[in-house]
């Protein structure tokens, strides 16, 4: 999908005229870039969050040659998709409580950025695990 295909998009379910439409997507990406480059990060309910994230300079590899390179500090940007838009990719149903999921996958990457980890890394070791509803005794 390009920039073209989401303002014709816009065009044809807003019914606003493709000048318009042209102007709405060009100041959501003006907006998205300009909170970034901040620092800032976006939350999108049912969507995810996009975040930048500060990378620390490292020793790597050319590995046509194998000679050692310094890859330099950097800031990245990162895409986490909510728990809705992962069902949606896995054409799995829509959890009922997915705001709650969101808000603890939240919680958990921010925690583990806190304590100097990856979120990144953790999404592949917990992948393919089902939530566990927990229950207050009473």
């Amino acid at each position: 999908m390009t920039k073209a295909d989401i303002i014709e998009g816009v065009y044809e379910k807003v019914g606003f005229s493709k000048k318009e439409s042209a102007e709405i997507v060009e100041l959501v990406f003006d907006t998205f870039k300009e909170t970034l480059e901040r620092g800032d990060k976006i939350k999108i309910s049912g969507f995810g969050n996009f975040q930048v994230r500060q990378k620390k300079a490292r020793v790597g590899r050319n590995p046509q040659t194998g000679k050692e390179i310094e890859i330099s500090a950097r800031r990245v940007l990162t895409f986490r998709p909510s728990a809705v838009l992962k069902a949606a990719l896995n054409g799995e149903q829509i959890p009922e409580n997915h705001s709650e999921l969101d808000a603890a996958e939240d919680a958990a990457a921010d925690a583990a950025e806190a304590a100097g980890l990856d979120p990144e890394d953790m999404d592949e070791e917990f992948e393919g695990l089902e939530p566990v509803k927990v229950s207050r005794a009473e």
